[in-house]
């Protein structure tokens, strides 16, 4: 069997809230117990609503954010236990894209000062090697080599999305993380930039992992997904498996939720209600019971295990082969 790029085991981030010195305060479980692996050139859509943890997850996995316990194997090195000297080497291989292409973008740099920084800093090629290489990055997500004299404030939303694209792939890493990179862009441009990542996928071979609202998005770049819920994996599997036949309630809702062209799909739709719980006092049992429209008495007592439920579809539900939620 060929080794996961990407190994994720029982990966925790938890945040004390309140703490004094006279007050032990409270923990925020934003990740909990997550365990997941992709391969070499997939990608893998992470859904969920606001406050899920999505962002958490992604950029603990790149220890921007120190996980608090659990493993994360790149290449089959662990990167939780690192050296600061050894994950400094090892960024070249992990990157991220940025939600807001502005806010991510230094705006005192030149784009092409921007994008040989990465290359600087690990000692890539000399001076000269560097100018041709940003002018090929800047080629790659298709915008013209003069662009690297100019400055961030100078471009668009979306010609600055594809700028951050070219930095995380200055240093040729083969793992990214896509933080809702087109969430903040106009729906036109947002087709342009997950067109423009799905070529990158087949021409780089790249593994992406894609934090994304839009769920019609998801099913267009990605090959699985996993869905989240206040730190907590409910369900993953193939986009096949997710979409086709959904097999918790949460995903179900999500999937009910995006927008519908056909007026006569999905007739029976679940709709969610309130608000997600407070992460620092979560329900007891199911942590999804509370907004579930299929809660049973035993759903606040039981911790639901994930389970396997096909080839690669797990799902955290005592009541998911009781409950029918194919849509129609």
């Amino acid at each position: 069997m060929t080794q996961p790029l990407i190994e994720v085991r029982d990966l925790e981030v938890h945040f004390p809230v309140g703490r004094t010195m006279f007050n032990a305060g409270a923990t925020v479980r934003a990740v909990h117990r997550v365990s997941f692996e992709m391969g070499r050139g997939e990608v893998v859509g992470l859904v969920g609503e606001s406050g899920s943890g999505k962002t958490t997850l992604g950029r603990s996995l790149l220890r921007l954010i120190e996980p608090t316990g659990g493993s994360v194997r790149l290449n089959g090195k662990e990167v939780t236990g690192m050296s600061p000297a050894d994950l400094r080497r090892a960024r070249s291989d992990m990157q991220i894209i940025f939600q807001d292409p502005f806010a991510s973008l230094n705006p005192r740099m030149s784009v092409g000062e921007i994008l040989s920084e990465a290359l600087h800093l690990h000692s890539i090629g000399s001076r000269a090697d560097r100018r041709d290489r940003v002018a090929a990055l800047l080629e790659t997500v298709g915008l013209p080599p003069q662009a690297a004299e100019r400055y961030p404030h100078e471009f668009s939303g979306g010609q600055r999305q594809r700028i951050g694209i070219a930095r995380a792939l200055s240093v040729e890493p083969a793992f990214i993380v896509a933080d809702e990179p087109v969430s903040a862009l106009d729906v036109s441009i947002q087709a342009q930039i997950v067109n423009l990542l799905a070529e990158l996928r087949e021409k780089m071979k790249l593994s992406i992992l894609f934090i994304g609202h839009d769920l019609s998005v998801i099913e267009y770049l990605c090959d699985r997904v996993i869905v989240l819920y206040l730190g907590k994996v409910m369900e993953s599997g193939t986009v096949a498996e997710i979409y086709q036949r959904p097999r918790h309630p949460y995903t179900r809702a999500l999937l009910d939720a995006a927008p519908q062209v056909d007026a006569n799909r999905r007739t029976d739709r679940i709709m969610l209600t309130g608000d997600l719980p407070s992460p620092v006092s979560p329900p007891s049992g199911c942590i999804f019971r509370t907004r579930c429209p299929f809660a049973q008495p035993e759903c606040a007592a039981t911790v639901p295990p994930l389970e396997t439920k096909g080839a690669d579809h797990r799902v955290a539900c005592i009541r998911a082969d009781e409950i029918d939620l194919v849509p129609g």
